[in-house]
C-alpha cells in the first residue's frame, strides 16, 4: 500500500490492475479492505483500480476536525491529482456515493462515468437508516465489545439470505477487525452525511451514471436508489434480496455491472 499527501494529510491507497483508471470510494467506516478481494479481482482485470482510505480511516492520517462530504470530495480530487490522473471512472458506495455526487457536481469533466451504489442524496424523498437500527449500531460500537459490534454490523449490512450461510461471517469479521475505524471519526462521518443534500443539483450532472441498490438494504433503503436514478435520468439496477453491501454479497454481478457501464461508454 502506498500513500500521498493531500492538503497536509496522508491518504493511503491501493492501486492494482490494468486499464482505464477506476476510483473506488468507500462508505462510512469502510476501509480499502471493505471492497473484498472477489469484487476487486473482477474489476482489476479491466481497470487500473485505485481504492483508498478516507481521512481518519484505516491507514490514512487522522481527522480530528469536523468535515463535510464536499471536503471528502476534495480529498478524492487531491488523490487523483497526486497520481497524475486527469480523468477516471468513479464508483462510490454509501457515503462514498455521496462523495462521488459532489465530485461530479464540482468537476464533471474529470469523471468518465459514474456508478453510485447503495447511496443517498438527501431531499424530501431521501431516507436514512431507521432510528432503531442506528441506535443498535451506535450502542454496539460504543460498548467496547468488538464481537457485538461486528455482529450488529453484519446483521444490518448483509441480507438475511446471505447471512444464512454462517461460514461467511468469518471473512466479514476478519475484514472489520483488520483495520478498526475510530469511533470519533465515524461520528464525524455521520455528521457529514446528515448535512448532505444534492437532490436539487443532481439533474445538472451530465456524466453517464449507473445506480445500483439492493432491495433488502437496511442502511439506506432502496427508495434512495430509485430517487437518485429518477433525478439524474440514470440507469437503475435493483439487486433482488440483496443488502447494503451488494458488492460483498454479489461480487461477480456487481463488478459486471460496473464494468459494462464504464466500458460501453468508453471513448
Amino acid at each position: 500500500m502506498a500513500s500521498v499527501e493531500v492538503s497536509g494529510r496522508e491518504l493511503h491507497y491501493v492501486r492494482r490492475g490494468e486499464g482505464p483508471p477506476l476510483l473506488l470510494i468507500q462508505g462510512m467506516s469502510g476501509t480499502h479492505l471493505a471492497w473484498g478481494r472477489p469484487f476487486c479481482t473482477e474489476l482489476e482485470a479491466s481497470f487500473d483500480c485505485i481504492a483508498y482510505d478516507n481521512r481518519g480511516i484505516g491507514l490514512s492520517g487522522p481527522a480530528e476536525e469536523p468535515f463535510t462530504i464536499a471536503d471528502l470530495a476534495s480529498d478524492a480530487f487531491g488523490l487523483l491529482d497526486a497520481l497524475g490522473i486527469e480523468q477516471a471512472h468513479v464508483l462510490g458506495i454509501s457515503m462514498g456515493g455521496m462523495v462521488a455526487q459532489e465530485l461530479a457536481l464540482a468537476d464533471h469533466e474529470r469523471l468518465l462515468t459514474l456508478t453510485l451504489g447503495a447511496t443517498y442524496c438527501g431531499g424530501a424523498d431521501g431516507r436514512l437508516m431507521e432510528p432503531e437500527d442506528l441506535q443498535r449500531l451506535a450502542a454496539a460500537a460504543s460498548s467496547g465489545d468488538r464481537e457485538r459490534a461486528f455482529r450488529v454490523s453484519w446483521e444490518i449490512n448483509l441480507s438475511p439470505r446471505f447471512r444464512g450461510e454462517e461460514s461467511r461471517y468469518a471473512e466479514f469479521r476478519e475484514m472489520a477487525d483488520a483495520l478498526p475505524s475510530p469511533l470519533p471519526v465515524i461520528v464525524r462521518q455521520v455528521e457529514a452525511i446528515a448535512g448532505h443534500d444534492t437532490s436539487a443539483r443532481l439533474a445538472s450532472i451530465p456524466t453517464p451514471t449507473l445506480v445500483i441498490h439492493g432491495t433488502e438494504d437496511r442502511v439506506l433503503n432502496g427508495s434512495n436508489g430509485r430517487a437518485i436514478a429518477a433525478l439524474m435520468s440514470a440507469r437503475l439496477e435493483l439487486l433482488e434480496g440483496v443488502g447494503h453491501m451488494f458488492w460483498w454479497e454479489r461480487p461477480e454481478r456487481s463488478a459486471a455491472l460496473v464494468r459494462d457501464h464504464a466500458l460501453s461508454l468508453r471513448v
